[in-house]
């Protein structure tokens, strides 16, 4: 008899997130076998009936995961306080609850994932899962091949410590050029960031790819499910 936490078994259920689900505990909306749940760190498991708002949650349903074509502009975010433009704005009506794994910043475009299941989430997220994203980027400034390679050490800047980041040159021209990059961690505007600190500003950012899942294709502003035949090759996922 496997135990879980309250929070993920609603979180499982594709109702909302862990920390939603804590805030409906917190409002007395979750009972345990007809038994208000007190406290977010309660344990249950499968024999146990959970209801919030007097509705049996449903069974947790396979881990679904989505491709989105994030256009520049809107925030990986689910509101906004600046009332700024989400991308869940841009979703169409009817999709289950959906997690943003990793984040692309207001300017940045390309390849976003969602999925209804966060365990799935924060593996893909981790560092240490290793799964590389893929970029191109235009820049403006001056390419010093030297400074570029460097990257793949790893560097620091102001303070913070990335790791290393694979970079190069697709094509170059008079003012910008466009860069391949490749990294594995995704820390908060890291490509900017680093990309500065060499010379170069970034002024278009496209996401083409996160570990196997690709862009390909998928036109701006659009959603695709990845079917789940490769969900399961890919991150063993059940079908």
């Amino acid at each position: 008899m496997t135990a879980e936490r309250i929070g993920r078994r609603i979180a499982r259920s594709g109702l909302c997130s862990r920390r939603t689900a804590e805030r409906w505990i917190a409002a007395g909306r979750v009972h345990v076998n007809g038994e208000p749940v007190i406290l977010p760190g309660r344990n249950v498991v499968a024999e146990d009936t959970v209801t919030v708002d007097g509705n049996v949650l449903p069974a947790p349903a396979r881990a679904r995961l989505f491709r989105f074509h994030k256009p520049p502009g809107c925030v990986t975010t689910r509101a906004d306080p600046a009332g700024r433009r989400t991308v869940f704005d841009l979703l169409p009506d009817g999709l289950p609850y959906l997690h943003p794994v990793g984040r692309l910043d207001l300017a940045s475009e390309g390849l976003l994932l969602l999925t209804t299941d966060g365990a799935l989430k924060r593996r893909l997220e981790l560092p240490r899962t290793g799964l590389p994203r893929h970029y191109r980027v235009r820049v403006h400034g001056r390419i010093d091949p030297n400074r570029l390679a460097a990257l793949a050490n790893g560097t620091q800047v102001e303070g913070v410590r990335y790791g290393p980041i694979a970079v190069e040159v697709a094509r170059g021209g008079r003012s910008n050029a466009w860069l391949e990059v490749t990294l594995h961690e995704g820390k908060n505007r890291e490509i900017r960031r680093v990309l500065q600190h060499v010379g170069l500003l970034v002024n278009r950012l496209i996401r083409t790819a996160y570990g196997p899942v690709e862009l390909g294709s998928l036109p701006r502003g659009s959603l695709a499910e990845v079917p789940a035949a490769e969900l399961h090759e890919h991150f063993g996922c059940s079908r």
